[in-house]
């Protein structure tokens, strides 16, 4: 039961980062924030460090205004860490040296 319910969970991020992405341009920076926010903090109830972890760098770079394309970058790291089962410091660390190598920082 418990995989079910967590492959319900994992599949309302994605169409919620799916949402945003689909909206890119379209959408307000503020908008996005809200979105990521509640991601981030659904992440944190189900024990998603990766994911969790991830948006809140994604808030970061919303709140210095200093995003622009990245946007995709993040979410698409944020969708591969929603389907990854293991939510270890180690791989969350990855998740995050792997957004710093795609968005050169």
């Amino acid at each position: 039961m418990r995989t079910e319910a967590m492959t319900v969970v994992r599949s309302g991020l994605k169409s919620r980062i799916d949402a945003i992405a689909a909206q890119q341009g379209h959408i307000s920076q503020l908008r996005i924030a809200e979105e990521i926010d509640h991601i981030r903090h659904d992440a944190r109830i189900h024990g998603l460090l990766s994911v969790e972890n991830l948006a809140s760098t994604l808030e970061s770079a919303l709140a210095r205004g200093a995003l622009g394309p990245a946007l995709l970058s993040y979410l698409d790291l944020i969708r591969d860490a929603i389907e990854c089962d293991d939510s270890s410091p180690e791989v969350c660390n990855a998740y995050l040296a792997a957004l710093s190598l795609r968005i050169g920082n």
